[in-house]
């Protein structure tokens, strides 16, 4: 039998919202498996706080500098010969130039090339080639890629070069959490009434006391959350005298809106002030009273690597109208509704679709619950395994 591996993986965005629950639910399940290897868990403080009960073989190590900056690609590769890993997983393309094969890399979307940060300056497009670069390299150098679906594969293929037979497709997993039977943190006694009840005490914090269309995520450009706004504001139009949607609003989970101007302009261009409502950062349980109160949760994107938000909307039991672009469709099967998001119409027409026929809304509330029971963090730690005993062996 072969020696175990000594495996190191950098947790420095275990507090990141997507990235941060495909670090801390793969650790996890990696713990959950019999396996011998040894693993080295490289983080900040911070971060290593956010770790959770492991196994001996696992072991915390600091590293106090962050994953940016130029002196990162220097000292995280030395930090890390000092475990001498048989080799070290990335988990998101963020790779140090110095980084020794062997290692590999999990692609989470393709983003930062596809839509990359509008820049005018000479020293802006400047720091967008050096991240291009970085990016391609990364993947170049990598043993293996992970990509965390089919699109997102065929992109960094396409898009980078990467030969096939170097990428594995491994799919992840919502947060278990979501799953589990909503338990208020203060709560004295549990069941249905005492979960009830806290959620409406969490939607009184924040003022809602109507019913709502949800979005939740970033707010980059290729959300599409303009047009969104636009077709609510059409969608509200037709609704004016409905009984019970006449008093509709929209709700956007995710970044502070004053960093994002074409999203402020489509609010007022649609005089839509009072009715839609941005929140930024909200506490997990929040966002998933947020998520089981809405009439709809509505995903327009025009790029995702995965798609983790709609398919924690299908866990709360709340349908879903998403993009039929990019991974999505992977994400949500037969589960959602599936709109054009470049056409404002289709858009509205897919919401109008799901708020007004009950036994659609139904339908898809009971193909949601069974499609994100496909993905399963227990079966990504099984082919990311075979992934580094392959690298290794």
């Amino acid at each position: 039998m072969p020696p175990p591996l000594r495996i190191a993986i950098d947790v420095r965005r275990i507090r990141d919202y997507g990235i941060g629950t495909y670090i801390r639910n793969l650790i996890k399940a990696l713990a959950r498996r019999d396996d011998p290897h040894r693993f080295y868990l490289a983080g900040r403080k911070q971060d290593l706080h956010e770790l959770p009960a492991l196994p001996v073989r696992f072991q915390p190590v600091e590293f106090q500098r962050s994953d940016s900056g130029l002196v990162n690609q220097v000292s995280f590769p030395l930090f890390l010969r000092r475990f001498s890993p048989s080799l070290v997983h990335i988990p998101l393309n963020s790779v140090p130039i110095l980084l020794q094969s062997p290692y590999v890399v999990t692609v989470h979307d393709m983003s930062s090339v596809l839509y990359p940060d509008d820049v005018t300056a000479r020293a802006n497009r400047i720091r967008r080639a050096y991240k291009l670069f970085r990016f391609r390299r990364g993947l170049k150098r990598a043993a293996r890629v992970i990509a965390v679906s089919q699109a997102t594969q065929l992109d960094v293929e396409d898009l980078l070069g990467i030969p096939p037979e170097r990428i594995r497709q491994i799919y992840g997993a919502i947060d278990p959490k979501f799953l589990q039977p909503f338990v208020p943190a203060d709560a004295r006694a549990g069941g249905p009434q005492a979960a009830d009840l806290y959620r409406k005490r969490l939607l009184e914090r924040y003022q809602i006391n109507y019913p709502y269309i949800l979005y939740a995520g970033t707010i980059r450009k290729q959300k599409n959350i303009p047009k969104l706004i636009e077709a609510f504001a059409v969608l509200r139009a037709e609704l004016a005298g409905h009984p019970h949607y006449a008093n509709l609003r929209l709700l956007i989970i995710g970044d502070e809106l004053s960093k994002y101007p074409a999203v402020r302009r489509a609010v007022v261009e649609t005089r839509l002030e009072n009715l839609v409502r941005f929140f930024g950062f909200v506490s997990f349980d929040a966002l998933r009273a947020f998520y089981e109160e809405a009439e709809l949760f509505v995903f327009p994107s025009l790029y995702e690597g995965f798609g983790l938000p709609p398919l924690e909307a299908m866990a709360a039991g709340t349908p879903t109208v998403v993009s039929r672009i990019s991974s999505l469709p992977e994400a949500v099967g037969d589960a959602a509704e599936l709109v054009n998001p470049e056409n404002l119409f289709d858009i509205v027409r897919g919401m109008r679709e799901v708020l007004l026929n009950t036994a659609y809304r139904q339908e898809l509330i009971a193909r949601g619950y069974q499609q994100v029971r496909r993905f399963d963090w227990d079966s990504t730690a099984a082919q990311v395994m075979s992934v580094y005993e392959e690298v290794a062996g």
